[in-house]
């Protein structure tokens, strides 16, 4: 077996003039496997991919010869050779080409300057704070970088959720957990999630129904959010913990010690509430309008969480009724039993009161009519014993 000869690579061929034909242009890319392979120079034996002569292969089992072009080569090997960088730098420390940062200026002098401020532009102060605040900005928060006071910061609120509110916007302004935050408007919810490429968070029955225990009842516990919901609600609970949509608050003091759950500061900021005074109240929820029952009955998945109307159709149960009704006529009638028990009991108790007080008087009225006659006994009566 002789060395293979050497062969120019596909760096080193020469372009083909211009006119070659297809052949020519195909040449390239296979210079560089052809070198790759050693020739077979024993006799009787085929270099590797040849067909031997004679033999009938159908083309179409060949793969297609691939066809670059020299611009592409030279932009593969340009990029190479940035990625190894200068090697004549490679032993050279790279310059400080950072400014030294000036010292902050003063809360005082800053406060100071925050007085000079136009109204229109403390407005823009404080947009330009909530758009670089990654979670809701509190006005304390506000006062701490502008010196803005507390006051002008509140109208410049008011005005910037009135704009936002009012005019076309694509965010707007919510006041949650305790601080402002902009946010993108619901009405462009859909083209926001498109672009971002995620899916809408939606949370099951289940996980509702847990939150909504925590949230109305805490500080609670596991066995008492299990006792509502009648099942187990561990893997829930664990669920909301990961999503930092619940923590533990501490241990009840009783036996056991168990574990008291309460909502976070991201509950507040996922479902857009204020605080926990925010949340609606029952009444407010049996005074919802049509249109938003036909919102909520939309939002909430239907092989989930059934429509109000599903729900007001299991609790009205017609035996269930009739059975509370009877209960409630049982329990009236006794109660009125109890009640002229209790009445014939006090007439018992007043008449035997006044008969022990008629025969209290009648003893009275004996005793003192027996001490009578010996009191009225005289010098003309009849002699002491003894005399």
């Amino acid at each position: 077996m002789t060395e293979p000869t050497d062969r120019p690579t596909a760096a080193e061929d020469v372009p083909a003039p211009d006119g070659a034909g297809p052949e020519g242009s195909a040449a390239q890319p296979e210079a560089a496997p052809a070198a790759a392979t050693p020739a077979a120079d024993a006799p009787g034996t085929e270099a590797p991919g040849t067909e031997a002569p004679g033999t009938d292969a159908p083309a179409a089992d060949a793969p297609p010869a691939a066809s670059v072009s020299a611009a592409e080569l030279d932009a593969l090997q340009a990029a190479e050779e940035a990625k190894q960088g200068d090697p004549a730098l490679d032993e050279v420390d790279p310059a400080d080409i950072d400014v030294a940062d000036d010292k902050e200026l003063p809360f005082e002098k800053l406060a100071a300057a925050a007085r000079r401020l136009s109204a229109d532009r403390v407005r823009t102060v404080v947009e330009t704070l909530l758009f670089l605040a990654e979670r809701p900005l509190s006005v304390e928060e506000m006062r701490a970088a502008s010196g803005v006071e507390v006051e002008r910061l509140e109208k410049a609120l008011d005005k910037l959720s009135g704009h936002y509110r009012e005019g076309p916007c694509g965010i707007v302004l919510h006041e949650v957990a305790g601080g402002w935050q902009l946010r993108t408007s619901p009405d462009n919810s859909d083209f926001a999630r498109r672009f971002l490429k995620v899916k809408p968070q939606r949370l099951t029955r289940a996980a509702l129904e847990t939150l909504a225990i925590i949230a109305y009842r805490q500080p609670v516990t596991r066995p008492e959010i299990e006792d509502i919901r009648g099942v187990d609600c561990g893997a829930v609970v664990k669920a909301l913990l990961e999503r930092k949509l619940v923590k533990i608050l501490g241990k009840k003091e009783e036996p056991g010690r168990p574990i008291l759950y309460g909502t976070t500061r991201e509950f507040l900021e996922f479902f857009a509430l204020k605080d926990l005074a925010s949340l609606p109240t029952l009444r407010e929820f049996h005074e919802l309008s049509e249109e938003h029952r036909d919102i909520v009955e939309k939002e909430a998945p239907a092989e989930q969480a059934p429509g109000i109307e599903g729900i007001v159709a299991e609790l009205s149960d017609e035996k269930l009724r009739a059975e509370l009704e009877a209960k409630r006529a049982e329990s009236d009638a006794a109660l009125d039993e109890l009640e002229q028990a209790m009445a014939a009991a006090d007439e018992k108790a007043r008449a035997a009161e006044a008969a022990l007080a008629d025969k209290k008087r009648a003893d009275e009225a004996e005793a003192q009519a027996d001490a009578e006659p010996g009191a009225g006994a005289g010098p003309g009566g009849p002699p002491a014993a003894g005399s």
